[in-house]
């Protein structure tokens, strides 16, 4: 996996992880973690994942689950978050009192987390933090963050706009992420910097959760209450997804009458790009699992990690979709 490393003070990302095993929390199914291999060390690695919001958390989530296997020397317990931090923090105290050697995990806020990592400090278990950040004033709470950088993804996405409709009145509305959650946060500053300045206005802004039914209700009441939207800003592929069905309700043609840009390029959101529904996709690549394998042996082994793992995300337009879309992993 391309990537770039670099330090960014107080602030941890992370991403997600396996679909496999123990819900310590949230009523969620658990099956008996992956199997130690005969004749050599295996690591033990606790997972949180934020939740199945979205397709992009899917493909997330498979590719760690394909990773951290036996096979390759882990045995991995997975547990659903379900959106609800209090899940988490009860898995990863469920982890730390099993004696994992490896934390990680998905956060579904920035803040909150600083008690729990500190147990696990207390008890030497190294954390590696995935997709999201964490918001905390003391980074020797954790190992690595591995992820990408969503300010920039959002930069990238109103650099587009910006770009694309220089010296236009523009009207936006903008279908955030979960509210506190770091690509939320991110990306809405990331796009708000590059139109700064512009004639392009975010004339309505709410949250639909990363998800296709919540981008597609808050989309309806945009579409009540504003007669003049020009372009919708989704923070990832599957609001977009709900906001086309919300487009095409009301008659109008997403791509068309109503621009939309996202950010994920997860199949659905490509096939909707090349289709021409969509007009641009910023990349968030979900395929982390090589990254935080990595990173596990390294802490296991005492050796020094990168403390930020900052993924390489591309970009597509409906051409660049509809070349990427046969080879596509997720």
């Amino acid at each position: 996996m391309k990537r770039n490393t670099f330090l960014r003070a107080g602030i941890a990302t992370l991403s997600v992880a396996a679909m496999a095993a123990l819900s310590a929390c949230s009523g969620a199914n658990s099956d008996e973690p992956a199997a130690a291999g005969a004749g050599s060390e295996v690591i033990s690695i606790g997972f949180s994942q934020v939740g199945a919001e979205s397709g992009w958390r899917a493909a997330n989530t498979k590719d760690i689950q394909d990773t951290l296997t036996a096979a390759n020397g882990f045995k991995l317990s997975f547990s659903d978050a379900q959106q609800k931090q209090e899940n988490q923090i009860q898995a990863l105290r469920s982890y730390i009192a099993q004696g994992v050697d490896v934390l990680a995990f998905s956060p579904v806020v920035e803040t909150g987390w600083d008690a729990v990592l500190q147990e696990a400090k207390n008890a030497n278990i190294p954390v590696v933090l995935t997709d999201r950040a964490v918001d905390t004033t003391d980074d020797s709470l954790y190992a690595s963050f591995i992820g990408s950088d969503f300010v920039e993804e959002g930069q990238r996405a109103g650099d587009w706009v910006a770009e694309n409709f220089k010296g236009k009145d523009l009207q936006v509305v903008e279908l955030q992420g979960t509210t506190g959650s770091a690509p939320a946060i991110d990306r809405k500053e990331g796009f708000a910097s590059a139109i700064a300045g512009s004639d392009i206005s975010i004339v309505d802004s709410q949250t639909g959760d990363f998800t296709r039914a919540g981008g597609k209700q808050v989309m309806e009441g945009f579409l009540n209450s504003h007669d003049d939207i020009d372009l919708v800003f989704a923070h990832n592929d599957d609001m977009g997804l709900g906001a086309i069905e919300a487009i095409e309700a009301a008659g109008k043609k997403p791509g068309e009458d109503i621009k939309i840009v996202t950010i994920d390029a997860v199949k659905d959101g490509m096939q909707a790009l090349a289709d021409g529904k969509i007009n641009y996709i910023v990349e968030c690549n979900p395929l982390l699992g090589e990254d935080l394998a990595e990173i596990a042996k390294k802490v296991v082994a005492g050796e020094s990690v990168e403390k930020r793992i900052v993924v390489e995300d591309a970009a597509f337009t409906q051409e660049e979709a509809t070349k990427a879309l046969p080879e596509r992993k997720y």
